[in-house]
């Protein structure tokens, strides 16, 4: 059963909260009969969830657990990334009973959804893209994400191959390091096929801004870019605008093929289901979650589009090989000698860095062809 309520639950909350939450809810038990005992797990997003990207993502995995058995899933949409989100989250574990939440907005995570988990100790909170430390963040808390950069770097091999004018177009919200990852990882896919390729990238500044969005894709356009794809929330004005102007698109987040169905190459989705159903096999059963969950593309955590018409024989053989090469594990997007575009070494010559480097999620450079600045 889902659950959908209206924005005015976060200025109701019971006086009386602690101790029903007490008594009703001893959180997640490990015992045999917690193994089949009803789970109330919450979500919460900062956009629709019919966007066309991060927040429709999130939400087609809500919908996997939903059809467990003994799940009752609860999720409230457009809740913005202030002291509202704390609100929501109180509301779900007071009035609807949730033991299980996932917050799953970048700017949740501090400090609104550690000030919840230590004020509600038996209640599990999990963040998506938070970078959780052990001994920092509270034990209850835990972030999960996925090598998304891999799926970057294949649309950055389709988009080698589809560029005519050699020059590929990034819009991206803001310069975190799981940004930068995909806007490095996207040329240097690129540059397997032809060195001389560049990216442009233009930030926008928040996740959601149509306006700007439409507004730096006709930038990119207009300066020569005839391949874009984009880190924002939802990625359908940059699709929808850049594959009506004549260039080609690479996605990101969900399946963007069907607003743009001869121009859509391919795109980087999220698996969500396989994460949170995971998540929740183990809840039911008592067991712990885990605090630091990551994956890619072998993992399940992460998937391609399908590949459309725009895409060469020789473009997808040498995207189809990658993909087999990845799923493998151990693949080096970033590998030395890498230079940053202010021209110095970021990775020495002996160095790579496979899939699951922890030094990936403090990137903080654009890489050697990328025009832009992190400032």
């Amino acid at each position: 059963m889902t659950k959908l309520l209206s924005l005015n639950r976060r200025n109701f909350l019971q006086a009386s909260a602690a101790g029903v939450l007490a008594g009703a809810m001893p959180g997640l038990m490990s015992s045999s009969a917690a193994a089949q005992a009803a789970l109330t797990v919450g979500f919460i997003y900062v956009g629709p969830k019919d966007d066309y990207g991060y927040n429709q993502a999130h939400a087609e995995g809500a919908a996997v657990i939903k059809a467990m058995p003994g799940v009752t899933l609860v999720e409230e949409e457009n809740v913005p990334e202030t002291v509202d989100v704390q609100k929501t989250m109180e509301s779900m574990i007071n009035l609807d009973g949730a033991t299980v939440l996932f917050p799953t907005s970048f700017g949740y995570f501090d400090p609104h959804m550690l000030a919840m988990a230590a004020k509600y100790p038996d209640i599990q909170f999990r963040h998506c893209g938070g970078l959780w430390q052990d001994g920092k963040h509270p034990a209850n808390t835990g972030s999960y994400f996925g090598y998304i950069f891999q799926g970057q770097y294949l649309n950055g091999i389709a988009a080698g191959h589809a560029t005519k004018s050699k020059k590929i177009g990034f819009i991206a919200a803001k310069p975190i390091p799981q940004v930068l990852q995909n806007i490095n990882a996207f040329l240097l896919g690129a540059r397997t096929v032809d060195p001389t390729i560049t990216c442009q990238v233009i930030f926008t500044g928040e996740w959601s801004l149509a306006v700007k969005e439409a507004e730096a894709t006709n930038a990119l356009v207009d300066q020569g870019a005839d391949v874009i794809t984009c880190h924002v929330d939802s990625p359908k004005v940059v699709v929808e605008t850049g594959s009506g102007r004549g260039a080609f698109i690479c996605g990101y987040h969900a399946n963007q093929g069907p607003l743009a169905p001869e121009k859509y190459l391919t795109g980087a989705e999220w698996a969500w289901g396989n994460v949170y159903s995971d998540f929740v096999k183990r809840a039911q059963a008592g067991e712990k979650l885990g605090n630091f969950v990551r994956g890619g593309l072998k993992d399940g955590f992460v998937k391609m589009s399908a590949l459309g018409p725009g895409v060469s024989e020789a473009g997808r053989k040498a995207f189809e090989a990658t993909q087999a090469n990845m799923m493998k594990g151990g693949f080096s997007v970033f590998k030395g000698p890498l230079k940053d575009n202010k021209g110095d070494i970021v990775v020495a010559a002996d160095k790579s860095y496979a899939e699951d480097a922890i030094e990936l999620e403090s990137m903080n450079y654009l890489v050697e062809g990328v025009v832009g600045s992190t400032a």
